[in-house]
């Protein structure tokens, strides 16, 4: 787990010295040291390295890292260059077509939107192989918990992309008025025709840094 040496350090510091997160940090260890566990350690804390607190345009949480072999790679919701495209980023793809005209690439990794300062942010940042939800409850919650507030206490403009009612839970965090909160059912086979296709989530938060004054999202992801 390598240190987080960016800008979120200061504001996440005290966490690090806590006794929920020396247990978390023995227990994460534990497992890696015995079991297999995604994605590499050397990648957990990717969302933070890829985009610094003072880049966050917008922020899209998801639940925890994918679970079958060479697909987490710290980002929620991307898989690494050589990967198939797991189900729910197809339909985020899908949606992405529909909201923006984007073309529908041939992999992926969603790196480009991380560096253009989209946080992707699982609430749980570890995982078992092949057992998806393994490491809920072992305090990766508290920690992204820090970090959610953190975010809510910057005052400029900020977008919240909550897919899902885990993701939505969130909403009582955040209270800025600078803020713009989306919500839409999960992007997942199971619930995204109940409103999540049609939501438009990228052109909304687009309209909303335009019109503050920031630089809009460059949604394309391209082939590689």
């Amino acid at each position: 787990m390598p240190p987080i040496s960016n800008d979120w350090l200061e504001p996440l510091r005290s966490e690090f010295s806590k006794p929920y997160y020396r247990k978390l940090h023995a227990k994460v260890m534990e497992e890696y040291n015995s079991r297999k566990i995604f994605p590499m350690a050397d990648d957990i804390f990717n969302a933070f390295h890829l985009t610094p607190l003072h880049k966050v345009k917008a922020v899209i949480l998801g639940q925890d890292p994918y679970h079958n072999d060479g697909q987490a790679h710290g980002l929620c919701f991307s898989v690494k260059p050589d990967v198939e495209i797991p189900p729910s980023l197809v339909n985020i793809y899908q949606e992405l077509h529909d909201d923006l005209g984007c073309d529908i690439p041939n992999n992926g990794y969603l790196v480009k939107w991380a560096d253009q300062g989209v946080l992707m942010l699982n609430t749980v940042l570890t995982v078992r192989a092949h057992m998806a939800n393994s490491h809920r409850g072992i305090g990766w919650e508290e920690f992204t918990d820090a970090a959610i507030r953190i975010l809510a206490e910057q005052d400029r403009p900020i977008v919240f992309i909550l897919w899902g009612r885990p993701a939505q839970t969130k909403k009582s965090m955040l209270h800025n008025p600078k803020h713009l909160i989306l919500e839409a059912p999960h992007p997942s086979p199971l619930s995204a025709y109940r409103g999540f296709f049609g939501s438009r989530p990228f052109s909304k938060t687009n309209a909303f840094l335009r019109e503050n004054g920031l630089d809009e999202i460059d949604w394309q992801i391209e082939n590689v």
